[in-house]
């Protein structure tokens, strides 16, 4: 039995059992963090470009929160898109990958077309960040070293998504996977240098597993090996020649994903965390003579920037993303306003801002994602902290009402606060729903 089979026919069983409470409960938050994360991210010039250039056609799938209605190809791209643009969404920390991006953008463009009920929904969303978390870790952390996992693994995770709406049967349902795997991109130079090409990581991701789910629905099948065959996506993406997957459904990776508390990339969240706890002790901004940041490996690569000047480049800017927590006392969107970017003060701080590996955080890397923030004064004294988690980290989640607060910050400035209040009582209450369609996008 190949992977993709191993795989398929994993999903298919889990159609026999009802999902455990825990698990639907976590689909569920998993569902209402991706409309947080989604809502602010539409409205930013990448999603609205995508938006415009691609002048979407009326069709049975809807773009969110607009309820605008487009074919389910282009709702997919453009929702996984704009779930993945303002840096807001969801994190499975031991794979380097945000599943829920692509994975739920696919989920709602398929549910929409089919009107499935909330609870097969919440299933498909189960099983596309199994399946896609699963594969993540299989290649491993040599994959993330060129690789975008969001827009490569993310592929599998809408592709498994859409195939279990769509009720695949096991050979097509293997088929679809196989096919995604052939369709799986996404570069890391992409967010290395200057663009604005990240979030269509995700949305591509997601149009094209919908688009593998659609045509093995159709007949159409990959090559069964292509994630672990000599020439396949083990081998070429990663060097990994024995790829296998392990631990299905124990536990669901759903229930282990890190939900996001800062606007900006994970990889500085440890670091955001221990400057965040500096300032609540008493540390003024014009008493610091200089910050040291010490954290593991990828993290200094992924988000070493030292002089950035757009927003994109901010959110991979350790000396940035600190800077602004000391100065700023949150790093949310506003952190990345022109104003924010071009503040003095945050300027003056990130110029005397060093970052560095330190060997003992980075052999606990991926696991845990730490970092140890050193700041002197004038006088010459000495303040740190260390963070061996980051808030919102499966060890140190967030509650259901911090996640509200969150869904409360960043939604009703785009929606408006009563669309906003009715859409978050709908997406708390998915598992009730008889019809998708009753999540009602416009509603005032």
């Amino acid at each position: 039995m190949t992977v993709v089979e191993q795989l398929a026919e994993f999903a298919v069983a889990q159609r026999a059992t009802p999902l455990a409470e825990e698990v639907r409960h976590a689909a569920v938050r998993a569902v209402v963090d991706w409309v947080a994360a989604t809502v602010p991210g539409s409205v930013t010039p990448a999603a609205r470009g995508l938006t415009e250039a691609l002048a979407p056609s009326p069709g049975p799938a809807r773009l969110v929160p607009s309820g605008r209605p487009a074919d389910v190809r282009t709702a997919a791209l453009l929702n996984g898109t704009a779930a993945h643009a303002a840096e807001l969404d969801d994190i499975y920390r031991d794979a380097f990958y945000h599943p829920g991006a692509p994975t739920i953008a696919a989920a709602f463009a398929v549910a929409d077309q089919l009107d499935v009920s909330g609870e097969e929904f919440l299933r498909a969303v189960t099983i596309g960040y199994e399946i896609g978390a699963r594969i993540a870790l299989a290649v491993g952390p040599a994959h993330y070293r060129n690789w975008h996992t969001t827009g490569t693994v993310g592929t599998f995770g809408a592709a498994a998504a859409a195939a279990e709406l769509l009720r695949l049967d096991t050979d097509r349902f293997a088929g679809a996977l196989a096919l995604a795997a052939t369709m799986a991109a996404g570069l890391q130079q992409t967010f290395r240098s200057p663009s604005t090409g990240k979030p269509l990581h995700s949305g591509h991701a997601a149009e094209a597993g919908v688009v593998a789910a659609l045509a093995a629905e159709k007949g159409l099948a990959g090559a069964l090996d292509v994630l672990e065959g000599p020439a396949g996506f083990g081998v070429a993406t990663a060097g990994v020649t024995d790829l296998s997957v392990t631990g299905l459904g124990d536990p669901f990776c759903v229930t282990a994903t890190t939900v996001k508390y800062h606007a900006c990339c994970g990889h500085t969240f440890a670091a955001i965390d221990a400057a965040l706890e500096l300032r609540a002790d008493g540390l003024r901004v014009e008493d610091i003579a200089g910050i040291e940041i010490e954290t593991y490996a990828t993290a200094t690569r992924v988000a070493g920037r030292v002089d950035p000047r757009e927003p994109g480049e901010a959110r991979f800017s350790l000396a940035y993303t600190v800077a602004a927590a000391l100065v700023l006392g949150s790093v949310r969107l506003r952190a990345f306003e022109p104003e924010a970017l071009r503040d003095p003060a945050i300027r003056d701080l990130m110029a005397r801002t060093t970052a560095r590996i330190d060997p003992e955080l980075d052999m606990m890397a991926p696991g845990r994602r730490a970092a140890r923030v050193r700041v002197t004064d004038r006088q010459g004294a000495s303040y740190e902290r260390l963070r061996l988690t980051r808030k919102g980290d499966p060890d140190d989640p967030l509650t259901d009402r911090e996640l509200r607060d969150k869904f409360d910050e960043l939604v009703p400035p785009v929606v408006g606060r009563s669309r906003a209040e009715a859409i978050a009582s709908t997406l708390w209450k998915l598992s009730a729903l008889t019809r998708m369609s009753a999540l009602d996008w416009r509603v005032t």
